[in-house]
């Protein structure tokens, strides 16, 4: 039988590797392990479905029970390959063209649902997964504001800087400066 999950809160390759570990305990052979979803085949899946749901649990995980938790998944998982993977695309193509495209679905509906499920707009989600990366790539030292901000497909870094004082209440170069990088789990963006 075969099986697909869609899996709320998975949010990097760490995910990845423990749902790939969840269900090898299972003795589960999974034909695919993205962000937000596993594929596997497995013949005895309703005797154990409600064990494999426990051990998601325990690792922060949920399954997704409707459509439009589906989807709400869906643009996480999009954001999240966007900001961190993307490489500068959001400078090329559109945020809502992007998400549009992945998803398959209309912009205006993404951005409505996302908004009645998460009290948050779908423009500030993104602007809060951006200044995670942006914290990010300031902690590592490795590139320069300019190069950081070109990744992340601001205009300049002026626009960079001002965002990132009105999100974090921190100038960027403070933030530098401080021994402590203040940082939010991206799965704790919506709380």
């Amino acid at each position: 039988m075969r099986v697909q999950l869609s899996i709320k809160d998975m949010i990097g390759r760490r995910c990845i590797s423990t749902v790939e570990r969840i269900l090898l305990d299972f003795q589960v052979s999974a034909i695919r392990v993205s962000l937000g979803s596993a594929e596997f085949d497995c013949s005895n899946y309703p005797l154990i479905s409600e064990s494999l749901k426990l051990a998601l649990e325990k690792e922060g995980f949920k399954l997704v029970k409707n459509k439009e938790e589906k989807i709400l998944e869906q643009i996480k998982v999009a954001v999240l390959e966007m900001i961190y993977y993307g490489n500068n695309l959001n400078t090329i193509i559109r945020n809502s063209d992007y998400l549009s495209d992945k998803i398959g679905q209309p912009y205006s509906y993404l951005s409505k649902l996302f908004s009645e499920f998460t009290g948050q707009t779908l423009e500030k989600y993104i602007i809060l997964v951006k200044i995670e990366r942006v914290k990010e790539l300031l902690a590592y030292n490795e590139m320069t504001l300019s190069e950081i901000s070109y990744q992340m497909g601001y205009s300049s870094v002026q626009y960079l800087s001002t965002q990132f004082k009105q999100v974090t209440g921190f100038s960027v170069s403070d933030y530098k400066n401080m021994e402590q990088k203040p940082r939010i789990p991206l799965d704790e963006l919506l709380n």
